[in-house]
């Protein structure tokens, strides 16, 4: 009996010692109506998660962390990156948005995110002069306070800061991107000097995002061609990892070959393109999960990596500006409700993951097209107006409502606007184009939402407001076109 015990007790430490250790999550906040952050925590709580990356440092959500024990990276962000050129408002920051949550049962900060991926090429070198002081300030800030030992200052950057040139196309060559060169080279040494990681985005899904010509496998885990590195016989089954590779020789180049790298983003979106849906996202994450929980690593880097998983929740007020996909990476709904099975701990048994508590919503009604409309000469200019203001991308190709008949758009558009509205009678006018109804009027998988009731949720603090994407401006001119045809 006795011995049996012990070997059941062994079996137990073992799995313990192979779920994945200290997996993080990142928290976005772009939505029009927030889960209240105490109800977000206690999410976090529930499944095990005991990490969470920030993109700021509101009050409300590092109140709502305090005594939770879950380790925090606050954040910068890069519009802010300018004034933290100046060492007294870098000090000030580190006093307000980090000396004040350090007591104990307060907030455990362990890193700052200066800046969100500040030298993406779409910035066009916006914060190019900007971020290295903002990073060199937020840390001395840090080690001057006391804390710079427990609380490190990083950069996320994103993939797009190194490569591997054309006639070499393989990890093992890669580099730091020419024209930063000179500023990576600084902030890595200054990362080495602080005992600070590298903090790197990979999206496996952006890979695939407007490129037939991609292997479609090689995005995931589980059956890529091997590719194999000319510099080294490696072969590479999987886009994450000779992405990670690149980077650990683009580090290597510039002399700091063991410099730790955290994995800052990664994930799969669910809506908004043809790649983008939870089978994929399950396919994805059932590959990924084990792979760190038995802490593989990566051909040049094997063992151990610290991933955030992009993202926890839907954002239905992020920019589109990459495309309709980015208010669908949560492995949430916009609700907490969870989406798809999923093991966090990597040990392959997947069941739904713990959603948000008590989440109130708004009563069911929706707002759909009128039928008994009479006059649509103004309907295209009734749809722009919703979508400009709401989230209408579940309807681009691929998507999940893309399937729907005229009507069917002109429904999901004009709800969506309503929901944002909180079910404002007004806000169900358009003219005489649009109705309530108390019927469902989902159809298959696309979902016409009811919103979180706004006592419920959180008012935002701010956020960019929802605006019609180049594609969807093309879809609803088809849709249009269709109407007047039936």
């Amino acid at each position: 009996m006795g011995r049996a015990w012990f070997l059941n007790l062994l079996l137990f430490l073992g799995l313990l010692g192979s779920c994945v250790h200290g997996l993080g999550v990142n928290w976005g906040t772009m939505a029009t109506h927030q889960l209240p952050p105490k109800t977000v925590v206690q999410m976090l709580k529930d499944n095990g998660i005991s990490k969470v990356k920030l993109f700021d440092a509101d009050s409300r959500t590092m109140n709502a962390l305090a005594g939770s024990g879950i380790e925090v990276m606050a954040a910068i962000p890069n519009k802010e990156l300018e004034a933290m050129n100046s060492y007294d408002k870098a000090k000030e920051w580190v006093k307000r948005n980090v000396t004040r949550y350090n007591f104990s049962g307060g907030v455990n900060i362990k890193y700052v995110a200066v800046g969100n991926e500040p030298f993406l090429k779409a910035y066009n070198g916006s914060y190019l002069n900007t971020t290295f002081p903002a990073l060199q300030n937020i840390q001395n800030a840090l080690n001057d306070a006391g804390l710079g030992d427990s609380v490190k200052a990083t950069v996320p950057s994103n993939a797009d800061v190194y490569f591997s040139p054309d006639n070499n196309p393989y990890p093992s060559f890669g580099r730091f991107r020419t024209d930063i060169a000179d500023q990576m080279t600084q902030i890595v040494e200054f990362l080495a000097k602080n005992k600070a990681p590298f903090t790197v985005n990979i999206y496996p899904f952006l890979s695939l995002y407007g490129n037939d010509d991609f292997p479609f496998n090689y995005a995931f885990f589980d059956g890529g061609t091997p590719i194999v590195d000319s510099g080294t016989g490696i072969q590479y089954t999987n886009v994450f990892d000779a992405n990670f590779d690149t980077l650990v020789s683009a580090l290597k180049a510039v002399g700091h070959g063991d410099t730790p790298i955290l994995v800052g983003e990664v994930g799969w979106p669910t809506d908004g393109d043809k790649n983008a849906n939870a089978g994929n996202a399950y396919r994805f994450y059932n590959g990924l999960l084990p792979r760190l929980a038995a802490n593989k690593g990566t051909p040049l880097r094997p063992g151990y990596i610290e991933v955030y998983l992009f993202g926890l929740l839907d954002e239905d007020a992020k920019s589109i500006d990459p495309g309709d996909f980015e208010r669908h990476w949560g492995i949430f709904r916009y609700d907490g409700q969870p989406k798809f099975t999923m093991d966090l701990s990597g040990q392959g048994q997947n069941k739904m993951l713990v959603g948000a508590r008590d989440v109130k919503y708004l009563p069911n009604k929706w707002c759909m097209f009128n039928p008994n409309a009479k006059d649509v000469s103004k309907l295209a200019d009734n749809i722009g107006f919703a979508c400009s203001n709401g989230d209408c991308t579940s309807l681009g190709y691929g998507s999940s409502c893309n399937s729907l008949d005229a009507n069917g758009n002109a429904s999901y558009a004009f709800n969506m606007y309503y929901q944002i509205k909180n079910q404002d009678d007004l806000a169900c006018g358009f003219q005489g184009l649009a109705t309530v109804t108390t019927q469902n009027i989902s159809q298959g998988e696309c979902n016409f939402i009811i919103q979180l009731s706004p006592k419920f949720a959180l008012s935002p603090s701010g956020f960019s407001s929802p605006s019609l994407s180049p594609s969807l401006v093309g879809l609803l001119l088809v849709m249009l076109l269709t109407f007047m045809i039936l």
